[in-house]
């Protein structure tokens, strides 16, 4: 090995290898299967590898690799799923969970602060549950923490895209952990407090 790839291996390493373990986090999240999870961030960190050239160092080598990482898995991981599904969300009420999340602890992101709480299997599972173009953005968000400019750079999406995908896999995440978040406290319910209500045409 030459100095030049001496010092691109070492500059790898120290800016890209370090986000191997959020990678593989995101990534099976996106691909539910642990061996395409793999699969996807050792394709990514190859092709990263090989185009290190044109990463600009001292940038956000997070977001970059994310990019890629979110590049193939849409243009080849997609591609083994099943037919896209069609859901029905106009029918949920506007950030109904998570308004009573705020209600009770006030702050700028209340999935954020939910999830930051627990993330166990139930949790887990309706997050894999949303229909992927959905789950995508609502991982590179709600449990990434891109902002939605970094998202669209990342998923190739405009800005509008991005926020109407957020607002919709917001409300279909809120239906499902609904029960959850009741249960386990995270929402407390008075007598005159009312349920998700879902005949009510959302605004």
């Amino acid at each position: 090995m030459n100095s030049q790839d001496n010092e691109k291996r070492k500059r790898f390493e120290k800016e890209a290898i370090i986000h191997i373990d959020s990678l593989h986090r995101t990534a099976l999240r996106m691909t539910r299967n642990e061996d395409d999870a793999s699969d996807l961030v050792q394709e990514a960190m190859v092709k990263a590898y090989r185009f290190w050239d044109k990463y600009e160092e001292g940038s956000n080598a997070r977001a970059w690799l994310y990019k890629i990482m979110t590049n193939i898995f849409i243009n080849n991981y997609r591609s083994k799923s099943r037919a896209p599904q069609t859901v029905a969300y106009e029918d949920i009420d506007d950030n109904f969970l998570f308004g009573q999340l705020s209600s009770l602890k006030p702050g700028p992101n209340p999935e954020e602060e939910f999830f930051a709480r627990v993330f166990d299997d139930d949790v887990k599972g309706a997050i894999e549950k949303l229909p992927e173009d959905f789950r995508v953005v609502v991982v590179l968000s709600f449990l990434d923490g891109f902002s939605y400019q970094e998202i669209s750079d990342i998923a190739g999406l405009n800005i509008g895209t991005v926020k109407s995908r957020l607002h919709r896999g917001r409300k279909l995440l809120q239906k499902s952990l609904w029960d959850y978040a009741r249960h386990n406290g995270f929402v407390i319910k008075d007598d005159d407090s009312e349920e998700p209500n879902n005949n009510e045409e959302a605004s």
